[in-house]
């Protein structure tokens, strides 16, 4: 097994925010500059001296407050295919992270990732919902209700931070790293402080831990009252290739392969791979959000075929030589919510669902 390739120094980073070591202690009193920034912010926004913009649809927020990534988007996507059993008509609105395109895309199937983000046309080609991308997040709400005004309930992908947007239900996610060090940034890896004291303005709703291993809600530290819930997350049974044939993964076991992964914590990726029974004869971590070029050098020195997450894919499949002279496959990441918490959902937007 060759060393991976690429390590990030942000992996480094979120690697020592896990524990107050010496650097997290150095960094101790820049965390409190950030926390004051952050508290005149939601003060701002919470006395109306910042506008928060409220639509005429129902705003469900899926955010957390660690960086890295925790799951948000494989909890967007299961709570969207959720709403659409409950017949609802959801679209989802993201700033689309990683993106070179400007202002508001409305992201279609074969929406380049680099104009709509690699997450965001994850969600689309996942769900088939609308999907609206731009800088500010209350731009594309506002596009995607005027382009389809049968939608009748917002998702905001990784919208926890953004307070111009108003909402009905926000949902905080967490994977199996807590709060990290419960210091914010830079010395943790906190974005507010968690957990918000009794009455703060902007608390989430609701709280979903989720991760392989079933890490408890409760190991999380909530606010009173807070209702708390799992979801496990697993590899799917099957890939997906560039024309989107699908493998079973006990097809691949036995062969040599490379996996890829530009995402925030690319050896979680790796080892449920190597959980599934298959063999990685080299791993290559690329930067979250890593360009297509990044890609391409990956794919010009593969020598057996790649595997990689379906994030990945929007951007390792569209680099591939025509000639199919390298295999690729992506592998969907399916998340798993307790029934408790889509009903508390449920329950949450009943209200809010207007009678003809």
């Amino acid at each position: 097994m060759r060393q991976a390739q690429g390590q990030t120094r942000e992996a480094a980073w979120l690697r020592l925010a896990q524990r107050r070591g010496p650097l997290s202690c150095l960094l101790w009193p820049v965390s409190l500059l950030y926390r004051g920034v952050v508290a005149l912010r939601r003060w701002l926004y919470a006395h109306g001296l910042l506008t928060v913009h409220r639509m005429d649809v129902p705003v469900v927020v899926v955010g957390n407050v660690v960086v890295g990534g925790a799951g948000k988007t494989p909890c967007t996507i299961a709570l969207v295919n959720h709403l659409l059993t409950q017949g609802w008509h959801p679209g989802v609105v993201s700033r689309g992270h990683g993106r070179h395109a400007r202002g508001v895309t409305h992201v279609r199937a074969d929406t380049p990732a680099s104009e709509a983000g690699d997450e965001p046309l994850l969600i689309h080609r996942r769900t088939g919902v609308p999907v609206c991308v731009a800088a500010r997040r209350v731009d594309a709400a506002r596009a995607l209700r005027a382009a389809h005004p049968d939608v009748d309930v917002l998702v905001c992908d990784d919208g926890l931070q953004h307070l111009a947007l108003g909402r009905q239900l926000a949902i905080v996610v967490f994977d199996d790293r807590g709060a990290g060090n419960g210091w914010l940034l830079p010395a943790g890896l906190l974005r507010e402080p968690w957990p918000p004291r009794p009455g703060a303005p902007f608390s989430p709703d609701l709280l979903l831990t989720q991760g392989r291993s079933g890490l408890p809600a409760t190991a999380v530290a909530t606010l009173q009252g807070m209702p708390a819930f799992h979801a496990a997350r697993r590899l799917a049974t099957h890939a997906v290739g560039v024309g989107g044939q699908r493998v079973e993964l006990s097809q691949l076991k036995g062969r040599p392969l490379t996996a890829v992964a530009g995402i925030a914590r690319p050896e979680v990726f790796f080892d449920m791979l190597r959980e599934a029974g298959l063999s990685l004869d080299q791993q290559v971590t690329l930067p979250d959000h890593a360009d297509p070029a990044a890609y391409a050098r990956v794919v010009q020195g593969a020598q057996h075929p790649l595997i990689c997450t379906e994030k990945d894919g929007t951007k390792l499949f569209t680099v591939l030589p025509a000639d199919g002279s390298v295999q690729a496959w992506a592998v969907p990441l399916e998340l798993a919510p307790d029934p408790a918490f889509l009903a508390a959902v449920d329950a949450r937007l009943a209200a809010e669902r207007t009678i003809p």
